[in-house]
């Protein structure tokens, strides 16, 4: 106790300082993945499996949007189709394809008598394409509840609507899903983008969990028409690049009244990822309306990257300096500190990845945590680049 003593008079108040401050980067990171990453894994554990009788589910009308996704639409229209629930029709809008999408539509049309289908012209391509299909998609529905997803996503059950159905019975009108990825194994990068995916989600969801929703995304969401309406279609982002899921939710999810679907019979997946471009193109365009986003509530995400960083770049210079001046009892408690915070880091990871089927993770969970947020800031960059060229 005496050696202890004679260690911490030696330092100095500014190794006071830095060492008060590697401890509160410590506690915060605790603080996120405890309070933040493990709730929808604890969300979901706690609530089980929510029983609904068929006679209380509501009518639901499932909304795609498909551009030149033939072959896609073709191989996942069967799996929305083919659901188990007692009522529900499916909307698909061709926007203006100009392959094969509207032969596979009226192929389908003949097996399937609950699939209806509309379009887009082809002269109405630009920035508001899409919500203008989905416009349109809205108001062919004849029911008040819509569910949403794309052309390149399929359900990963025939219970999918029935998920969403339960928790619209509970007086629910903004609901948020998963949307995992199907990667193939040999794909480069593969188990980076399946953790950038499962981060992306565990942020969003755990704020819904909290009813401080900020975002969905359009792969697997559904609200009510009436909300619809209510706020005037896509008005408030009618002039912006994309943000008919993630900006749109961001503008109507009531606090109280939007709920999340979490087991494994409520996700989609997509099997069109197949090499990190393709997955900065889907991500990047997130990662751009971010900057729109109202409220702040995303934004204490922030505080966790930034202590993250702090907390890894003090522990090496804690352990360096232990090492150094042979003051070991300062190198060992600051790689205990990192192992604490690791093996939390690790369990909330790997639990939540075993609920959403998102990869497996080890060693490679250190290089994936350091490398997200510089990738996202890469993403950013790219995807104001494109804008800028698109305008």
């Amino acid at each position: 106790m005496e050696g202890l003593n004679t260690i911490f008079i030696q330092f100095t108040p500014i190794e006071w300082i830095l060492g008060g401050t590697l401890l509160l980067c410590f506690l915060i990171q605790l603080f996120f993945y405890l309070f933040f990453y493990k709730r929808p894994y604890s969300y979901q554990k706690k609530k089980g499996e929510l029983s609904v009788p068929d006679k209380s589910l509501p009518p639901i009308s499932v909304i795609v949007t498909s551009k030149n996704s033939a072959e896609e639409l073709e191989q996942n229209l069967p799996f929305i189709i083919e659901q188990d629930y007692p009522d529900f029709e499916v909307i698909v809008v061709n926007r203006g394809s100009t392959d094969d999408t509207d032969m596979v539509l009226k192929a389908a049309r003949q097996k399937y008598p609950q699939l209806y289908h509309t379009y887009v012209p082809v002269e109405a391509e630009g920035l508001n394409e899409k919500k203008l299909a989905l416009t349109l998609g809205i108001k062919a529905a004849k029911n008040e509840y819509l569910l949403f997803t794309e052309a390149y996503c399929k359900p990963c059950s025939k219970e999918w609507i029935k998920e969403f159905g339960k928790e619209f019975s509970q007086g629910k009108e903004v609901i948020l899903g998963f949307s995992r990825l199907e990667i193939p194994r040999k794909t480069g990068l593969r188990g980076f983008m399946l953790y950038d995916n499962l981060i992306h989600h565990l942020k969003f969801l755990s704020m819904a969990i909290l009813h401080r929703s900020f975002m969905g995304i359009g792969r697997n969401l559904a609200y009510k028409k009436e909300l619809f309406f209510r706020y005037k279609g896509f008005s408030s982002v009618l002039n912006m690049e994309g943000g008919e899921d993630d900006l749109y939710i961001n503008r109507i999810a009531p606090r109280e009244k939007t709920g999340v679907v979490l087991s494994p019979n409520s996700m989609t997946e997509t099997s069109s990822v197949t090499q990190f471009s393709t997955w900065r193109a889907l991500k990047s365009g997130y990662l751009y309306s971010k900057q729109y986003y109202k409220g702040f509530f995303f934004r204490i995400f922030g505080m966790e990257t930034f202590s993250k960083y702090l907390f890894y770049l003090l522990s090496i210079c804690a352990i360096t300096f232990g090492i150094m001046t042979q003051h070991y009892f300062v190198a060992a408690f600051t790689l205990l500190l990192f192992l604490i915070r690791y093996a939390v880091q690790w369990r909330v990871i790997i639990q939540n990845s075993r609920l959403f089927n998102a990869g497996k993770y080890h060693i490679n969970l250190l290089f994936y945590d350091i490398f997200q947020p510089l990738n996202n800031t890469r993403f950013r960059r790219y995807a104001a680049r494109r804008n800028r060229a698109r305008g």
